[in-house]
């Protein structure tokens, strides 16, 4: 059984506060033929630059160290990618690093990035991330994204993500879907939203409406996974500017408080020892004192179907903000949806649903930006950029794209971002006719998940207004 000592359980802290002060992407694509990869990234400090209204050269100037997200190497047969992109933006002499957890990279270049700001060693750094995977075949860029994986306990189930996937929707639909055809819909569903919010999104590579049976009749990749449960194979670059408080207002007007909490766990899935649930501001011991009756197969956390990572990172994050309740005190969430099944997993993870009840997150609604059954808003909107089955998985760039999403969305500009023509027109796209705002009215405090692999590495980043902070 896992214990942890106090040590282990005491709760993060920032020696002193940290703001993000802007962010950009590039457009995100299946592939970029007319397009080197440091001309993505340079894209997407510009358009950092462009939204709090500084040239890349005077924005340039306050940077002190850099952090690189840029998981698959050997992709583009370019190690040291860091230096490369370093170089090409012109950063050298500074000092930089390049960060590698698989789909939880750019997640991770955000946590060390904020702790350089927050240790006092840099007063703004530069966390980047990118990646380039059109240059192999897609069956082979899936043989090496599971090289992620332990060559001993996961590579026999398939070596490929969407096989180790498989085995716990399986184990997920058994014990928590009772089988029910209703929860495959369910599944289908996610796809369904996060597929349609893409299509208002400029960036996004596969926005597209779509409904549960063109979800359910799509090619089975690993049973019960189709092709539209799975997430995208994407080129593109994200990066963020964070600083210290005097610096932050120095740059902009509206810097907003940013913290980052992480987790781990083994890539045995199938081997992993049991524990406790460690429990959320929201959940009590009588929260679960019955799971094993409601649920039968349910009893060991966590199992074959929960991701202990993630619960810890939510752990740390929400007891260091001073959330109680994610579906109270958060506006909207960027969740790392890699398979429609991960992404009910992480419902209940970081608590938004108790364990086995994610489903209802969807079925109730919640969801959504406006519910579909009530025709008001919803309660915690997740996913409205398209997320990684809809908008994109540039894997180092994802984790930063997700925060860069909520920035918008907090400081009021989604629409002004989202909806403007030009950029549409830009990247060789028609804005659609029907094109929806998806601004969330007043919002105050976002979190996004950064996740890899079957659960290795998350991070936990909540954004919100510094008149919002709740931790004073």
């Amino acid at each position: 059984m896992i214990t942890f000592s106090k040590r282990q359980l005491k709760i993060p802290k920032f020696a002193r506060d940290v703001y993000l002060v802007t962010g950009g992407n590039s457009e995100f694509r299946r592939a970029f033929p007319e397009k080197r990869t440091e001309e993505l990234c340079i894209e997407a400090l510009q358009e950092a630059a462009k939204y709090v209204g500084m040239t890349a050269t005077e924005l340039k100037k306050y940077i002190h160290t850099c952090y690189y997200g840029h998981f698959a190497d050997h992709f583009g047969d370019q190690l040291l990618g860091e230096a490369v992109i370093h170089d090409r933006l012109g950063l050298d002499p500074l000092g930089n690093i390049g960060v590698k957890t698989g789909g939880a990279t750019g997640g991770s270049t955000i946590w060390e990035a904020a702790k350089a700001v927050a240790s006092g060693y840099s007063d703004c750094t530069l966390a980047m991330g990118w990646e380039r995977m059109d240059e192999v075949p897609t069956d082979e860029g899936n043989n090496y994204i599971s090289c992620a994986a332990d060559k001993d306990w996961e590579t026999p189930l398939g070596h490929i993500y969407t096989g180790y996937y498989a085995v716990m929707a399986q184990k997920y639909w058994n014990v928590y879907g009772r089988e029910e055809e209703s929860f495959r819909r369910t599944l289908a569903e996610i796809s369904v939203k996060n597929h349609g919010y893409a299509y208002h999104n400029p960036f996004a590579q596969a926005g597209m409406k779509i409904t549960v049976e063109d979800v359910l009749k799509s090619p089975v990749v690993a049973y019960p996974l189709r092709a539209l449960d799975a997430c995208l194979m994407s080129v593109g670059a994200s990066c963020v500017i964070l600083a210290d408080k005097e610096t932050a207002y120095q740059m902009c007007k509206q810097p907003l408080l940013l913290y980052c909490a992480a987790g781990s766990h083994t890539l045995r899935v199938a081997d992993r020892r049991d524990m406790e649930i460690p429990l959320l501001p929201n959940e009590t011991e009588e929260t679960y004192k019955d799971l094993d009756k409601e649920f039968p197969g349910g009893e060991r956390y966590p199992g074959f179907t929960g991701f202990l990572a993630a619960r810890m990172a939510a752990y740390y994050a929400y007891n260091w903000t001073g959330i109680k309740d994610p579906c109270e005190d958060l506006d909207l969430v960027e969740l790392h949806d890699a398979f429609t099944i991960s992404d009910v997993q992480t419902y209940e993870d970081i608590g938004i649903r108790p364990y086995g009840r994610g489903r209802t997150y969807v079925e109730s609604g919640d969801c959504y930006h406006t519910n579909p059954k009530t025709g008001k808003p919803g309660k915690l909107p997740a996913n409205l950029s398209g997320g990684l089955i809809g908008c994109m998985h540039a894997v180092g760039a994802t984790g930063i794209m997700q925060v860069v999403d909520l920035m918008y969305q907090i400081h009021g500009r989604h629409a002004e971002i989202h909806g403007d023509p030009e950029r549409w027109k830009r990247y060789g796209k028609q804005k659609p006719k029907d094109w929806e705002d998806l601004q969330v009215k007043g919002a105050k405090r976002g979190l996004a998940i950064s996740h890899a692999g079957v659960g290795s590495h998350v991070t936990c980043t909540i954004v919100m207004q510094p008149d919002a902070r709740l931790d004073k």
